[in-house]
C-alpha cells in the first residue's frame, strides 16, 4: 500500500508540475496587468485597506444606510482570511522550502505583491456582480461576475460553470478540505501522539457543528477565531525569531541570493534550481493567499459593504496579512533555525523549529496553531464549495454536500501528506484558470470602477455613505 501511495504521489506531482509550468506565468502576468490597470492599487492604497480592516475589527461602521449583504465587511474578510490563513501558512511554506529552497520565499513574496491587485479586483467584482437566491441570501463569486460581466457571452457560459465545477472539486478534494485535515492530524500525531483517525473524527464533528448554520454562523465564528489565532502564532513566532536574531540578516541574504541561483543540496535538502524555486514559490503562494484562485471573492461578495471598492481594498490587506506577514514569519522561523535542511517536510518542519527554540511549549503551539488554522480554513472552504454547488445544482444540493464534505475531512486526515498537497495543487490550477481568464477580460471594468470612485472620493475617508 505504501508503494502505491508513493507512485500515486509521484504521478500527481508530475501532473501538478506540468500544469503549473503554464499557470505560473499566466498568474503572474494577469496580476501585473491588474496592477497596472488599477494604477498600482496595492502600493497606493494598502494603508487605507488596513485602516478599513482595523475599523472593522473595532466594530466601526461606514455610513448610516442599511447595507445589502449577509455579513459585515469584517466578517466577510475574516471568512476569507479563515480560508487563506490555514495550514498552507505553516506546512505549505515549509514544503516550499523543502522542494524549492530559500529562493522560493522570494517568489512567494512576488506572488503576494501582484496578488494584492488580483485580490482587489476579485473582491470588487464579487460585490459588483453579486445576485440573490430565492431565500434572499447573497450569491456571489467568480461564477457570477463571469456570467454577468464578461461581454463575450458564449465564453462566459463556458467559464462560469467551469469555475464552479473546479471550485467544488477543490473544496472537497484539495486545498479546502483534505490537505487541511491532513496537516492538522500530522501535527497532533507528531507532537502529542494522537492517532490520525481520532483527530479526523474530532475535526469532522467540530466542523459539522458550525457549517450547519451557513455563512452567518461561519462569519460569526471566523471574526472571533481569526484574530486570536493570528495573534497567538505571531507572538510565539517572534519569540523563535528573536532567539535566532543574529541569523536573520543572513536569512534574508540567502532568500534573495537563491531566488536567482541554484540551491545546493545540504543536510536533508536535495537541492533545487531557479525554475523549481519560482514554481514552488508561486504554487505555495497561491495556496496561502488564494489571489487569482477565485475563492475569496465568494466570501467578499456576501459583505454588507458601502461599495465594491471598499471591499476591494480590504482584499488588498487580506493578502498582505496572509503572505507578507504570516508566511514570512514561518519562513524566517524555519530558515533561522536551520530546520529547512533537516529533511523534514510540511508542518513537521515548522513544529521542529518551534520545539528547538521553545522546548515542550513550541511543539504544542504549532499543533494548536495547526488546529486553529486548519479548522478556520475548513469552515471557510465549506462555504466556497457550497456556493459553487448551488450555482450548478440549486439550493437543494446543500445537505448532501455537507455530508460529503464532512466525510472527506476524515479521509484527508489519514492519507499521505504529499498526495494531499499535490491534489490541492491540481485543484488550484483547475480553479484558477477560468477565474484568471475572467479577470483579464474584465480588467477594464475594474479599472473604470476604481478610477470613477477615486475621482469622486480622492481618499476613502471622504466617502459619505
Amino acid at each position: 500500500m505504501q508503494e502505491f501511495y508513493e507512485n500515486l504521489s509521484l504521478w500527481v506531482d508530475s501532473t501538478a508540475s506540468n500544469m503549473w509550468t503554464f499557470m505560473v506565468p499566466f498568474l503572474f502576468f494577469v496580476g501585473l496587468w491588474l496592477t497596472y490597470s488599477t494604477g498600482f492599487i496595492q502600493f497606493r492604497r494598502l494603508g487605507e485597506g488596513m485602516k478599513l480592516i482595523f475599523a472593522g475589527f473595532l466594530g466601526k461602521k461606514i455610513g448610516k444606510k442599511k447595507l445589502e449583504g449577509d455579513v459585515s465587511p469584517f466578517a466577510a474578510l475574516s471568512t476569507a482570511l479563515a480560508a487563506t490563513v490555514g495550514n498552507g501558512n505553516i506546512g505549505g511554506v515549509a514544503t516550499a522550502l523543502f522542494t524549492g529552497g530559500p529562493g522560493a520565499i522570494f517568489w512567494m513574496w512576488m506572488c503576494g505583491f501582484v496578488g494584492m491587485a488580483t485580490k482587489y479586483s476579485e473582491a470588487l467584482l464579487g460585490v459588483k456582480y453579486r445576485e440573490k437566491y430565492e431565500d434572499g441570501s447573497i450569491a456571489g463569486g467568480p461564477m457570477y461576475y463571469i456570467k454577468n460581466g464578461v461581454k463575450i457571452k458564449w465564453l462566459a457560459k463556458i467559464l462560469a460553470p467551469a469555475f464552479a465545477v473546479c471550485g467544488a472539486f477543490a473544496a472537497l478534494f484539495g486545498t479546502g478540505n483534505m490537505m487541511q485535515a491532513n496537516q492538522m492530524a500530522l501535527a497532533f500525531e507528531s507532537e502529542l501522539g494522537v492517532p490520525k483517525y481520532i483527530v479526523g473524527i474530532i475535526i469532522a464533528f467540530a466542523v459539522g457543528l458550525v457549517i450547519i448554520g451557513g455563512i452567518k454562523r461561519i462569519g460569526a465564528v471566523a471574526e472571533r477565531l481569526v484574530p486570536i489565532m493570528i495573534i497567538i502564532y505571531f507572538i510565539f513566532g517572534f519569540i523563535v525569531i528573536f532567539s535566532h536574531i543574529a541569523e536573520i540578516p543572513g536569512v534574508f541574504l540567502l532568500i534573495f541570493k537563491q531566488a536567482f541561483s541554484p540551491t545546493a543540496a545540504a543536510g536533508g535538502f536535495l537541492g533545487a534550481g531557479v525554475k523549481m524555486a519560482i514554481q514552488h514559490g508561486f504554487r505555495r503562494g497561491l495556496l496561502t493567499n488564494e489571489a487569482g484562485l477565485g475563492s475569496a471573492p465568494i466570501a467578499h461578495a456576501a459583505a454588507q459593504t458601502p461599495s465594491p471598492v471598499h471591499q476591494g481594498l480590504i482584499g488588498v490587506g487580506e493578502v498582505f496579512i496572509d503572505t507578507i506577514v504570516v508566511c514570512t514569519i514561518t519562513a524566517l522561523i524555519n530558515l533561522s533555525t536551520g530546520m529547512w535542511q533537516s529533511g523534514l517536510d510540511g508542518t513537521a518542519m515548522t513544529a521542529a523549529s518551534f520545539s528547538k527554540s521553545v522546548p515542550i511549549v513550541g511543539g504544542l503551539v504549532v499543533a494548536f496553531s495547526s488546529l486553529l488554522f486548519g479548522y478556520s480554513t475548513l469552515i471557510g472552504w465549506y462555504y466556497y464549495g457550497e456556493q459553487c454547488m448551488k450555482f450548478l445544482f440549486g439550493v437543494k444540493v446543500t445537505y448532501p454536500y455537507r455530508v460529503i464534505f464532512v466525510g472527506l475531512i476524515f479521509t484527508g486526515s489519514v492519507i499521505s501528506i504529499k498526495l494531499a498537497f499535490y491534489i490541492g495543487d491540481i485543484a488550484n490550477a483547475l480553479m484558477a484558470f477560468p477565474n484568471l481568464v475572467g479577470l483579464a477580460l474584465m480588467s477594464g471594468t475594474v479599472a473604470m470602477t476604481t478610477r470613477e470612485f477615486f475621482k469622486k472620493y480622492p481618499n476613502i475617508k471622504d466617502f459619505d455613505g
